[in-house]
């Protein structure tokens, strides 16, 4: 059984996607991508689990689906089952003893899924109280959810939730 396990800032992490940005961005050429940095190792000073969250907006997910193989072939494992909890996404895990686990989320870009993802990373890096009051929850459940990934992610959602419903609302207004 694997632990929940929130670790300090690494200033390696944004080398890290660097890495994986371009070796997404060959798996994916001449087709146009765009490939972002999310999650908390995208969030300079906030801890996080060592996991590197990428995004990667592609025009269509039939565009993702056909690099499905060329993924694979890189070690991007691509997990299916998630596709019942989000169907306008396409999941992929890569791990390596050489570098941070790699978490892999393929959408369609411009649509509500890169929004939002986008808004919420965004919102942390230009927010330190927010920043601060998030890596609180985290640590917190870190402890509570100490043999409970799912749990800690179910516990984090509500935050996550309010903070997107909030830029959204701004949005709305501009």
């Amino acid at each position: 059984m694997s632990i929940v396990s929130v670790v300090a800032y690494a200033t390696e992490w944004p080398n890290e996607y660097r890495a994986i940005r371009d070796e997404l961005a060959e798996v994916f050429a001449p087709d146009v991508v765009a490939i972002e940095h999310i999650g908390s190792t995208a969030v300079p000073g906030l801890a996080a689990k060592p996991v590197i969250d990428v995004l990667l907006g592609a025009q269509s997910l039939a565009d993702i689906e056909a690099k499905i193989t060329a993924l694979g072939e890189r070690g991007f494992v691509y997990v299916a089952k998630y596709e019942r909890e989000i169907p306008m996404r396409r999941y992929f895990v890569k791990s390596s003893a050489a570098s941070s686990r790699v978490h892999l989320h393929a959408v369609e870009a411009g649509k509500r899924l890169w929004n939002e993802h986008m808004s919420f990373r965004d919102a942390l890096r230009n927010d330190p109280a927010l920043r601060s009051r998030y890596q609180a929850l985290k640590l917190r459940l870190a402890v509570e959810f100490l043999n409970d990934k799912a749990g800690y992610t179910a516990a984090k959602a509500p935050f996550i939730q309010s903070v997107i419903t909030k830029v959204s609302d701004r949005a709305d207004l501009a």
